[in-house]
């Protein structure tokens, strides 16, 4: 599976969702009102264990954890793998 996928099913799982299948990638999950500041630790804590990757204070950025491509990417790029 890939990290897209992983994170779009930890995020419709585990947040409110109202159309799973309209959430695109590339919609911003704080706009939506998808993920709060809480939501945030909770994505975090799911990114490291799931991944195995850690993150420091200054990767905590919307550049980073706003849309599911960002995660994607970021994850990706954390992986060295650009998955």
């Amino acid at each position: 599976m890939q990290v897209s996928e992983r994170v779009r099913q930890f995020i419709t799982s585990n947040f409110y969702v109202a159309d799973p299948a309209a959430l695109s990638d590339e919609d911003s999950l704080l706009e939506a009102g998808i993920i709060d500041s809480t939501g945030v630790l909770e994505l975090l804590g799911f990114l490291e264990r799931e991944f195995g990757i850690t993150m420091s204070d200054d990767e905590i950025l919307p550049e980073n954890l706003d849309s599911i491509a960002r995660l994607a990417s970021f994850v990706g790029k954390k992986l060295g793998d650009g998955r």
